[in-house]
């Protein structure tokens, strides 16, 4: 058998498809996009090479400004430049492949951003497309201001007093910002102006504890975020009264006064003894802020006694007491503790009372090198003394180490309000420490002992220090201030008596200052 042959004419042959080839510049966008280095030999051009005049570097800039990252290039020639962010093309060439408004190629090649935000952190590559592609690398940091995010119960903290409580804030930023803790118008409950840390703990919380409480955060950038915290603590009823004891006469008008703090806000009554007290023509109740004051007009020496203020709260309850007498206040000692003589003292004391003064009871003694308590003046006078008025006692009684004695003084009749008193102790011994205490009586009664005042006598030979000058036959002695009972320099001056002013303190100058000064004198002070 003959094979037959099928002869396909020659205008029917198909010619053969030649092999697709891109446009140069095109290839070289391809090489330089997702092929880098395969399709180098496409770049046929390739004479002296393209090069970067500039270099990589981290650029820091604040949320919101506008950056721009340079990519200065020599040489390009047909090489294709490209902006990348990881593998997102950015820009090619002249053109821009970003939807993103804010990227746009100024001055050349340079890639400026604006309105920069914190997903625009990362790595920027400007890229040559050669045979091994040429790069740079820009870094963007973006440095975000601090913000506060959130505080502890959004700013507004509630707890019982004695319990624990602890503030929180938290704040976020770039770099991560620093927190810190104060106080307005305070320090922290530690005693710090201020402590670093995103809590704050107070345990066992009183109402001092109280207040606003400022969490700052601040890393450099910006200006630091503020956020208060107000702590509020509820606790029942606490009393503080100005004075427990309160001094008056008859026919003034007298406050006496309780500060309240509580919170929630208390009611706060008066009391005369167990009476609840209501307002009356003499009486009235006011009210300011946490201090509340009970007035008496023309006071009567019936409303003295024993009052009280109770303040309630639904926490609890307290009250405080408070005395209204009409006895003297505490006496207050007035004289220089070092006596000007070596064996007396002479003592001076102030009392206020609306009544008059009727006697004080003056108690001193020499001081035991060992001391002796309060209980031992109290036990030696739990007896009863017999009355010395004015007098002065044996001088071996006196000085008698520990043991207190007693002199009552009748008073100067007076109206005024602060009344004084002095009495010369004599027959104390030398260089001793002595001490004090007196007690004030009008017709209500002997007031509270005053405190322990310590005063002391000179030493043997010791005298006070003065100088004398003479002019025109008048003697002078500066600062004159001692006063003595007895009549001294009568014999030798012939004019001083009675109580008399001097500062000499030697008995035995002053028994021959008129040998000192040969002519008549007059002592005059200055």
């Amino acid at each position: 058998m003959i094979a037959s042959r099928v002869i396909i004419p020659a205008e029917r042959r198909r010619k053969p498809t030649p092999a697709f080839r891109p446009a140069p510049a095109a290839a070289r966008l391809i090489s330089s996009l997702f092929f880098p280095g395969i399709y180098g030999h496409l770049n046929l051009q390739n004479i002296d090479g393209p090069a970067f005049t500039t270099t990589g570097r981290t650029y820091r800039i604040v949320t919101q400004d506008t950056v721009v990252l340079p990519c200065d290039v020599v040489n390009l020639g047909n090489y294709l430049l490209v902006w990348k962010r990881g593998i997102a093309v950015l820009t090619a060439g002249n053109v821009k492949v970003t939807p993103d408004p804010r990227i746009q190629l100024i001055d050349g090649f340079n890639l400026q951003i604006r309105d920069v935000q914190t997903h625009d952190a990362g790595d920027y590559i400007c890229q040559i497309g050669t045979l091994v592609p040429l790069e740079i690398t820009h870094t963007l940091e973006i440095l975000v201001p601090p913000r506060i995010h959130h505080v502890t119960s959004g700013g507004n903290v509630e707890v019982k007093k004695g319990q624990t409580v602890s503030l929180e804030c938290r704040a976020s930023g770039n770099p991560v910002p620093s927190v810190s803790w104060s106080r307005k118008n305070n320090v922290l409950p530690s005693g710090e102006k201020s402590r670093e840390g995103s809590s704050i703990t107070i345990e066992q919380t009183t109402r001092h504890q109280a207040g606003t409480y400022l969490c700052t955060a601040s890393n450099g950038v910006g200006e630091p975020a503020v956020q208060s915290i107000n702590l509020h603590i509820l606790y029942p009823p606490e009393i503080e009264v100005e004075r427990s004891w309160v001094h008056s006469g008859e026919g003034f008008e007298t406050q006496l006064v309780c500060i309240v703090h509580a919170d929630p806000p208390a009611d706060v009554l008066w009391y005369r003894d167990t009476l609840r007290l209501d307002t009356t023509e003499r009486r009235s109740f006011e009210t300011r802020g946490s201090r509340h004051t009970l007035i008496i007009r023309k006071v009567q020496a019936s409303d003295f006694g024993n009052y009280s203020c109770v303040a309630d709260n639904s926490l609890g309850k307290m009250r405080q007491h408070l005395q209204l007498s009409g006895k003297p206040n505490q006496v207050m000692f007035r004289s220089d503790p070092v006596s000007r003589y070596k064996d007396s003292y002479n003592i001076t004391w102030v009392v206020n009372s609306y009544t008059p003064i009727e006697e004080f009871k003056l108690y001193f003694r020499r001081v035991p090198e060992n001391g002796m308590q309060e209980s031992s003046f109290r036990q030696q006078f739990s007896r009863k003394y017999g009355r010395r008025e004015n007098v002065t006692l044996d001088h071996v009684m006196y000085n008698r180490v520990g043991e207190w004695n007693d002199v009552i003084l009748p008073a100067i009749p007076s109206e005024m309000f602060t009344q004084q008193m002095s009495y010369m102790i004599r027959g104390l011994e030398p260089s001793s420490q002595y001490e004090a205490r007196v007690q004030a009586r009008n017709r209500f009664g002997w007031n509270q002992l005053s405190e322990v005042f310590r005063f002391s006598t000179r030493a043997i030979g010791e005298c006070f220090q003065f100088n004398l000058f003479l002019g025109d036959g008048v003697l002078y002695i500066p600062q004159v201030s001692i006063v003595t009972e007895e009549r001294w320099l009568q014999p030798e001056l012939g004019f001083l008596s009675g109580t008399s002013s001097g500062s000499l303190s030697d008995i035995q100058f002053r028994r021959n200052i008129d040998s000192v000064i040969h002519s008549p004198l007059k002592v005059r002070s200055t």
